[in-house]
């Protein structure tokens, strides 16, 4: 299995909030961890608006991890802009949109993401 990680399912394993069930998936089961250049952007952008608290050096916790950088590509915005609007969140939309094109499974507590057309390893946090 190859995960895509949602941006709060990123914060969680970084501040190792996940539950046990989510970081066993994440350490022992996937193939490989992805984190999408989109996430680290929308942290940075909440945390400059004052609406999210994070650890500040993600990138050094994903490099840590042995999580692997997915690029944004013009293919990903293509698919992300053709996604029906069943989500608001363009970061969001961005994430089902690489997922669905790199063949990954994307790990989200977020509900509304299901109703896409793409696999999803629900989370959740301690």
């Amino acid at each position: 299995m190859r995960l895509l990680l949602d941006t709060h399912t990123l914060i969680w394993a970084a501040k190792e909030e996940l539950r046990d069930d989510a970081h066993k998936v994440i350490e022992e089961v996937a193939d490989s961890v992805f984190v999408s250049a989109a996430t680290i952007w929308e942290i940075e952008i909440k945390r400059a608006l004052g609406r999210l608290q994070a650890p500040g050096d993600m990138i050094e916790r994903v490099d840590e991890s042995g999580f692997e950088r997915l690029p944004i590509t013009l293919e990903h915005a293509r698919e992300a802009g053709r996604l029906p609007l069943l989500h608001g969140d363009p970061f969001d939309r961005l994430l089902v949109a690489q997922a669905r094109a790199e063949g990954m499974t994307l790990a989200s507590a977020d509900p509304v993401l299901r109703r896409y057309d793409v696999a999803v390893l629900e989370v959740d946090h301690r």
